[in-house]
């Protein structure tokens, strides 16, 4: 592990200078965007393939739920009669989880690497790295002591948390309209019956995104550039997928 952590470390550090002419002292903030963007790259045909599952469950619904009607009785044939509508149309019920699982280990990997003193037995050079004058392992607590929320590391978590208000907005205004003009047939479980607290859940989702709030607060900074980029990567990457069936992404749970 110590040696892979080592590995990654180089890794930052050779993005960094090559972004050192064009970002100066925040340039390993900058590999760090980069980094993110490069892992958002990778796990893209994931992300569009989970678009074709929805959209493809989506379409799916009406026969869903007649499935639903005509079985109501007898809960075992029932689940049996929807796993083969999926298999017959080769659609995957747990496509769209993929994306956002292949994406926590770099999260977990970062937010590592700027939470240890020492990579390798050496000390974490990368840790007194900033990115205008707030580091890049410290945490929002630590900018509140430096300097009080409109300090020059206070202003930093402002521009972010601002960046995160934004976009969390925009996804909540997506998945209200989509869940108001295309209702989901609910959910149910082997009984027949609807699955309990899913109605509370699908009217706590679209507040999800805003939870992205409070892991910026309590991660390094390091990490809290992952979230945000990867976030606003999302919500991008979901208004362009779903453009054509926006009634496929109400469905979808907000993922980092």
């Amino acid at each position: 592990m110590s040696a892979f952590m080592s590995a990654f470390a180089s890794l930052v550090g050779a993005f960094a200078d090559l972004l050192q002419p064009l970002f100066q002292h925040a340039s390993t903030a900058a590999a760090i965007v980069l980094f993110t963007a490069l892992v958002r790259l990778a796990v893209h045909p994931l992300s569009r393939a989970a678009a074709r599952g929805q959209k493809a469950r989506t379409k799916l619904q009406p026969q869903i739920a007649e499935l639903r009607r005509k079985h109501a009785k007898n809960p075992d044939r029932m689940q049996k009669a929807l796993m083969e509508l999926h298999a017959k149309e080769k659609v995957s019920p747990l496509s769209g989880c993929l994306p956002s699982l292949l994406q926590m280990p770099a999260f977990f990997l970062l937010y590592h690497l700027f939470s240890s003193q020492k990579i390798g037995g050496e000390p974490n050079s990368l840790l007194g790295h900033e990115l205008f004058g707030a580091p890049l392992g410290e945490r929002w607590h630590d900018a509140l002591a430096a300097g009080g929320p409109f300090g020059e590391q206070g202003l930093v978590y402002l521009a972010l948390s601002v960046v995160v208000i934004a976009v969390a907005t925009f996804n909540y205004g997506r998945t209200k309209r989509q869940m108001a003009a295309n209702p989901m047939t609910p959910a149910t479980g082997p009984d027949g019956q609807p699955v309990p607290g899913m109605e509370a859940m699908t009217k706590v989702m679209p507040l999800m995104s805003f939870l992205t709030l409070f892991s910026v607060a309590f991660v390094p900074l390091a990490a809290a550039l992952y979230i945000v980029t990867s976030t606003t990567w999302t919500a991008v990457e979901r208004a362009y997928l779903y453009r054509e069936t926006p009634a496929a992404e109400a469905a979808v749970a907000p993922a980092v």
